[in-house]
Order: structure tokens, then sequence, then C-alpha cells
């Protein structure tokens, strides 16, 4: 048997190119699942936080945050959500920074933790980015996020003590120690077979690229191994 490749992404909830990172690769491995001999592909998700000081409760929306942030005029805060507004809708995604609750993440990723523990990782992932970019809702503070939890099948008295103890902060910062490790700066971060690295949101053809040429790769190693 072949190994999986592996991908290992580093990514964060408020990241607007990290879930259009995600979908393009969700694209591009539905592509190579049809593929005679389809690759077969490992994927984790990874802590990472953009904005480690930004409060639970913002006051403010998406622009004022990122005026702020940045330092950038209004109108140029805006132009920038309406380029990623548009490039997210390529991928099928329907931004709202209309109705963005901007907050801290560090409990969204404990909570991605969590959801790894009871093998619901990839549900989690996307039902958070999903609250967070399409629907408005808060993805910062525990009550909100048990509900979330809930929906994906997690136990949501289980959830709320993982959450309020804390218990898998560590996970998180171990996380973001590997990320240091790598050299990772920004995100979407992509690490396939612990060798190759992928920055940004690449389109899906990239993803099936780089997936094809490895699995070829590594079939032919096994091949030759068993000559």
């Amino acid at each position: 048997m072949t190994e999986p490749i592996s991908i290992d992404i580093w990514s964060d909830i408020a990241c607007p190119w990290c879930y259009i990172g995600k979908r393009n690769l969700e694209n591009g491995l539905a592509a190579v699942a049809s593929d005679e001999d389809a690759p077969q592909v490992s994927v984790t998700f990874h802590s990472f936080e953009l904005s480690p000081d930004t409060p639970v409760d913002f006051d403010g929306d998406e622009i004022d945050f990122l005026a702020g942030h940045k330092g950038m005029p209004r109108e140029q805060v805006q132009q920038m959500l309406d380029n990623v507004t548009g490039v997210a809708a390529k991928a099928g995604l329907e931004y709202r920074f209309d109705l963005l609750q901007h907050t801290n993440t560090v409990k969204a990723h404990e909570l991605l933790h969590h959801a790894k523990a009871k093998g619901l990782q990839h549900e989690m992932e996307e039902r958070l980015m999903s609250a967070y970019f399409t629907e408005g809702k808060h993805v910062g503070r525990v009550d909100d996020l048990v509900e979330l939890a809930a929906e994906v099948g997690l136990d949501a008295a289980e959830t709320r003590e993982a959450l309020e103890s804390a218990r898998h902060l560590d996970d998180v910062r171990a996380d973001q120690a590997q990320a240091r490790a790598y050299g990772i700066q920004g995100v979407p971060f992509f690490v396939i077979d612990g060798q190759y690295g992928i920055s940004g949101a690449q389109p899906a053809e990239a993803f099936e690229n780089v997936l094809r040429d490895l699995w070829a790769q590594r079939r032919g190693a096994v091949a030759a191994s068993a000559e």
C-alpha cells in the first residue's frame, strides 16, 4: 500500500484567503479523485493567529479594524474587501463583510483541536469559516462556539469544558511554534509531505498538478522497490 500524501494547512478562521484556499484545495482534490489511479490524501489543519491582540468583542466593523490595523484609508480597505469578495465568489463562497463580527480567534483554534480529537476537525473548520465569513456569526465567545460545535455533532457540555479549561491551548501554541520553525509568516500555507511549501490561495489546478506529480513519483518508487 502506498502511504497517503500529507497536506498540513496553517490557517486562521479570520483569514479570508484561507477559506478561499481551503475551497480551492477541495476542488483540486475532487478533480484528482476521478483519476484512474487517484492520489490518496490526508489533510490536517493547524493554528495560526493573524491578529492575536484583537479583543473578543471588537467595537467596529471590518473596515474599522483593517483601517486601524493596517493604517489604510477606508476607501482603499473597501476596494480590497470588494476584490476579495469577488475572488471568493469565483470559489463558490458568498462573503458578507457587512455582517462580519471581527474577534479574537484563539478559542476557535482551541475548538478545532477539540474537534480534531473527536474526528470532526474538517467539519468544524468549515462550520467556523462559513459562520464567520458568510453568516456574520460571532466565533470568539465560548457560548457561540459551543453552539456551532453542537451543529457538527460535538457534545455541547464536553466542548464547553474543553474551551473554559483551555485544555487545547498548548496544542494551538505548538502549531504556532511549528509555523515559526517552518518560517511561515502568512497564511494560508500548505506543507505537502513535510517538504513542499505552497503559500497563498492557489487555484485548484495548482493543487491538482502537485498531487498528481507526487503520487506518480511515490507509485514509481513503490514499484521500483518491489522489483
